[in-house]
């Protein structure tokens, strides 16, 4: 695989990750829990990496002889985002009293942040849509090689800034209980807006 396809496609995927949108919402939330950011932003990748395996599996070919299942995952994703952003308006995160909290939530952060990432819209623009244009037939890497190889990139990427966002929400606003709310409540109308535009585009409003 060429260095300049590679280049390329991670100016597109950081993109996306620089986007806030519903996985900055998570990871946020819990960087306001202390030790939760390591648990959530696994769970995020996991959604990520889930991702890749089924578009290296030939799902993501699947997926565009079969527009109706894509229309499908595509409403799903804009109602979870829905729902999210409904509960952090209601409920915006605030800084935990202390990290011991924290401890006994791992598995809901960790499992929360797959469903984030794994119904996440942006998620599955960028791996069913745009990934499959960084892959060339003729390269001397076989097919699946190459969507993986382009994956991990992304991965990466993923990795590197969400877990800024979290340890950095909880550097700036764990001393803030005011502005966090703010944050909570403008992520969640985000998330919210988000959804709706989705919805949107696909008819169902």
């Amino acid at each position: 695989m060429q260095p300049s396809v590679i280049i390329a496609f991670w100016a597109v995927s950081i993109l996306f990750v620089l986007t806030p949108g519903a996985d900055w919402a998570h990871a946020i939330a819990a960087g306001l829990r202390g030790r939760a950011v390591v648990p959530a932003v696994a769970g995020l990748l996991s959604g990520h990496l889930l991702a890749i395996a089924l578009v290296a599996a030939g799902v993501g070919a699947l997926f565009a002889q079969a527009p109706a299942a894509l229309l499908v995952l595509t409403v799903l994703g804009a109602l979870y985002l829905l729902w999210l952003g409904i509960g952090l308006l209601r409920h915006p995160p605030v800084a935990a009293a202390d990290d011991a909290g924290a401890v006994t939530g791992w598995r809901h952060w960790a499992v929360k942040g797959a469903c984030v990432s794994g119904l996440n819209p942006k998620v599955l623009l960028l791996f069913l849509a745009l990934l499959p244009q960084f892959i060339s037939a003729s390269a001397a890497w076989a097919m699946p090689v190459q969507i993986i190889a382009l994956g991990m990139v992304h991965l990466v990427s993923c990795a590197a800034v969400y877990l800024a966002v979290g340890y950095g929400a909880g550097a700036v606003l764990r001393t803030r209980p005011r502005a966090s709310r703010v944050v909570g409540r403008v992520s969640g109308a985000a998330m919210i807006l988000i959804a709706v535009l989705l919805l949107s585009g696909t008819g169902t409003l």
